[in-house]
Parts: C-alpha cells; structure tokens; sequence
C-alpha cells in the first residue's frame, strides 16, 4: 500500500474490505483517516454494505433504488438441476472459491453445489478434485486469467465434466455488478 499517494489525495473516507487488506494495512489507514470495512459474504451482506454506504454519503434514495433493482433481478428463480461444480481462481498452485465466500453464495444463487467445503481459498491439485467428481469446472476471468488453452487443458483432465469460462466480476463484485451478475448467472445455466 502506497500510503504517500493517499496522503496527497487527502481522502474523506476509504472504503476497505476485509478479504483484501490485511490487519496492518487496516490498522495503518484506521490511525490517520476515516474508513469504512466491508466483509461481504452473501448478497444480504451485499446489500447492508450498499445502504450503508449510501448513509455515509448522503445517497440513500440513491442507494435504495440500487438494492431495489439487484433485489428485483435476484427473485428470479433459476429452474435447473442442481450441479456440483468447482470455481477455479488462480493457477501454479490451482486454488478455488471455498465455502465463506461470496463467490460461493452466487455459486449457490445459480443453482450450483460448490464441492469446495474449505473456507476462503483453498489449494487444490487437479487429483484431489478428480475425487469430489464435479460436473461443473468455473475457469474465472480474474484474479488469474484463464483462457481458452487452460480451458481446453482442464476439459482433458475432466471428460465427462463441463468446463466453462466464466465473468469473475459478476462471480465476486458485489454493489451495482450485481444488476448484470443475476441475468448472467441464468444464461451460464442455459449453457450447461
């Protein structure tokens, strides 16, 4: 963290969260200006995070008709079968969206079962997954990059599994990424 570039923005609040800062750095920027943590784990989380912001900064007509509209778009139901499935974030060591994770919750909202019951993050070699035998592999465009040859690579490994690239913002950016994340959870479904 680059605490000269804040200082010179001179900041009126910071807007942190708990899964990508660590202690220090809270602790750091809580002693020399106003912050705000956010730990998001499911889209209720999601939604107090956004009315609350909304209040720290005088948006709450604002911020209600966001929560409104994500809210409208999540009651949809997704009608399918539901599917074990594994989402992929990171390669060189290979590590999935665990259970205490948002990821996790809008895995849930699209009618999958994630077969990662660690919390967080966890490593995970391609064996070990071979065992919890998923239908569903998620290859997610962030944090690490998957491509098409890493899809194809996957898809070998798993013949009788779908392996799918997918949209890691509309996985794990929750706020106004939800009003696109709902919609899209049901056209992946549609691909399955």
């Amino acid at each position: 963290m680059k605490m000269e570039t804040i200082a010179s923005l001179k900041p009126d609040l910071i807007i942190a969260n708990k899964e990508e800062n660590d202690q220090s750095q809270l602790e750091c920027l809580f002693s020399n200006y106003p912050v705000w943590v956010s730990d998001i784990k499911n889209e209720e989380d999601a939604f107090s995070m956004m009315q609350s912001l909304g209040t720290i900064c005088s948006k709450e007509k604002e911020a209600s008709k966001l929560v409104g509209a994500i809210k409208a778009l999540s009651e949809i139901p997704i009608q399918a079968e539901r599917l074990k499935a594994a989402y992929f974030i990171w390669q060189k060591p290979y590590m999935l969206a665990g259970s205490d994770t948002f990821i996790h919750h809008m895995m849930s909202r699209a009618g999958l079962e994630n077969v990662i019951t660690q919390g967080r993050y966890p490593e995970s070699s391609l064996e070990a997954l071979k065992e919890l035998q998923p239908d569903l592999l998620l290859l997610s465009s962030e944090p690490f990059p998957f491509k098409a040859v890493h899809q194809e690579e996957i898809q070998n490994e798993f013949p009788k599994a779908k392996v799918l690239l997918v949209d890691g913002e509309l996985f794990s950016w929750y706020g106004s990424r939800m009003l696109k994340a709902f919609p899209y959870l049901r056209s992946l479904r549609n691909q399955v």
